[in-house]
């Protein structure tokens, strides 16, 4: 029996790394494909602080951070907020020195911004540069432009959906040879309905524990008729391994 790995590459990797360490079987269909986006920043802005929410943002600036050194030094000198330890990885191996990491979502990540003004840390009016995808679950820019700050968002990459499903997680599925699937965004659990629906195998996808990194990721899951769907307690991957242990030990009862 296998677990389904939803996670775009290359996180999905490591992600299946730490659940063969735990004695899991393990199959990867990234539902996502990162599409770096060019970074021109015509702003001319002075910036305080760079907000990130995601490693992806890091992955898809760091060429050009090292192609144009001299231009982007002033960059990598700002302090940047990370949304969690894993961002908070991308950005220090990219360069970034002082890096300040948030508790796992936009929120925390907002609160951490916030704090810092309070803190005296940022001055209220600061002018932020946020790195982001294409598509954003929550306008993070405009909760902070409401407290003060001058946002100034940048898109930096892309996931753009995988419409078809690796054979060998169809036949697993047709098989009843897969025990569950882990999701971590509300669009890649969306891109695996959408192809798990192409393929025909929909219903047996549904069948089976949904193992979600947050609440908002669970709703576009149950939304879709899963029955059998757990959250992580909190948003980071040992949580959602808590969750996955949880499901695993319920169909075991």
């Amino acid at each position: 029996m296998s677990i389904l790995v939803t996670r775009p590459h290359p996180d999905n990797e490591a992600t299946a790394e730490n659940l063969r360490a735990r004695g899991h079987v393990v199959l990867l269909a990234p539902v996502l494909k990162f599409e770096p986006v060019a970074f021109h920043d015509e702003s001319e802005a002075n910036y305080s602080a760079i907000i990130v929410t995601s490693g992806n943002a890091i992955r898809a600036v760091a060429p050009q951070l090292q192609d144009h050194g001299l231009k982007n030094l002033g960059l990598l000198k700002l302090p940047l907020f990370a949304v969690g330890e894993h961002t908070a990885a991308a950005a220090r191996a990219a360069g970034f020195a002082e890096v300040i990491v948030a508790a796992g979502d936009a929120a925390a990540l907002r609160d951490r911004v916030m704090q810092s003004a309070r803190d005296k840390m940022l001055k209220k009016k600061s002018t932020l540069l946020y790195l982001a995808g294409a598509d954003l679950s929550r306008d993070l820019g405009a909760e902070l432009g409401a407290e003060g700050f001058n946002v100034v968002t940048q898109t930096t990459y892309r996931m753009a959906p995988v419409t078809v499903l690796p054979r060998e997680v169809c036949d697993g599925f047709a098989i009843h040879g897969i025990e569950a699937v882990l999701h971590y965004s509300r669009r890649s659990a969306r891109a695996f309905l959408d192809a798990a629906r192409d393929e025909g195998v929909e219903i047996s996808a549904l069948a089976i524990p949904q193992c979600c990194l947050s609440e908002t990721v669970a709703s576009v899951l149950r939304d879709a008729g899963a029955s059998q769907v757990l959250v992580a307690a909190s948003p980071d991957e040992n949580a959602l391994f808590d969750a996955l242990e949880r499901a695993l030990r319920t169909r075991l009862a």
